[in-house]
């Protein structure tokens, strides 16, 4: 257990080190960017790396193409959904025509005794007692 807790300590400690010893290369990468862009008061003075109505450009810029892109698929989307919707409309026209026929047959199947006996003929097959059936090849 002990030894345990001894090598928690070392790699704790070891690793505070490895800290420091970056914190050290991190001052490189400080004067080599000073060198490349100057102090504060330099870049304070010759206005900003870049020039601010460049970064208000390129804003507006990207806010006018995410405006655009929502409107095309919004559209996109409308276009779409307004052909389905004739579709469907089509759709259900057809089948209430469907319905009002057979809703109207079945008023004549219940009511009109021609309507049953043609049903009956073509349908079922069906003939009267005093008929005689002939097949035809």
């Amino acid at each position: 257990m002990i030894r345990v807790a001894n090598t928690y300590w070392v790699d704790e400690r070891i690793k505070a080190q490895r800290v420091a010893q970056r914190a050290a290369s991190l001052a490189s990468v400080r004067d080599v960017s000073l060198d490349i862009i100057g102090s504060r008061a330099d870049v304070r003075r010759r206005g900003g790396i870049i020039p601010s109505w460049v970064v208000f450009g390129m804003v507006l810029l990207a806010t006018l193409a995410v405006c655009l892109t929502v409107n095309m698929r919004t559209r996109a989307k409308m276009l779409s959904a307004t052909e389905q919707y004739g579709i469907i409309q089509t759709d259900v026209e057809a089948l209430r025509s469907a319905n009002r026929t057979l809703r109207e047959e079945i008023n004549e199947l219940k009511t009109d005794p021609r309507a049953i006996e043609a049903a009956a003929r073509s349908r079922l097959n069906m003939v009267r007692s005093n008929e005689i059936v002939v097949p035809v090849e």
